[in-house]
């Protein structure tokens, strides 16, 4: 399936917008509070798959949220710093990082089959129609 150019997903929209980049993928849900730098965007938590990787510029690709309800402030000075993901993507979006795409105004689309991109994929993003399709 993956070899003949591509993969569409629908799913819910939680935050609209449009964008095209690189997936960053975890199996493991992220706590933006305390696991992720605001200022840098790279990812704190020890022995998190991502640790030392950064989000910035990139789509986010993860199960489900997380921690603290301060996770929503800290995506949103995250992308005051411009050290935001260009999207995220998940399989339930919980309030956590509901709140935070909204207020921070990130793309960010849920219901998603996140076992089916891989980091590295190139992913269009249409939030405003829930659609993911990935460019393999």
């Amino acid at each position: 399936m993956h070899k003949t150019g591509g993969v569409r997903m629908k799913g819910r929209k939680i935050f609209s917008g449009r964008v095209e980049g690189e997936a960053l993928v975890t199996n493991e849900g992220i706590s933006f509070y305390g696991s992720v730098d605001p200022d840098t965007g790279i990812v704190t938590e020890k022995g998190h798959p991502l640790e030392g990787k950064s989000i910035s510029g990139k789509i986010l690709v993860f199960p489900s949220g997380k921690g603290s309800t301060v996770g929503s402030y800290t995506m949103y000075r995250l992308k005051k710093n411009g050290k935001a993901p260009l999207a995220i993507i998940n399989k339930e979006c919980e309030t956590i990082v509901a709140v935070g795409a909204i207020i921070s105004e990130i793309p960010c689309v849920d219901q998603i089959d996140t076992d089916s991109i891989k980091t590295g994929d190139r992913l269009k993003v249409n939030a405003d129609e829930g659609v993911v399709e990935v460019e393999k």
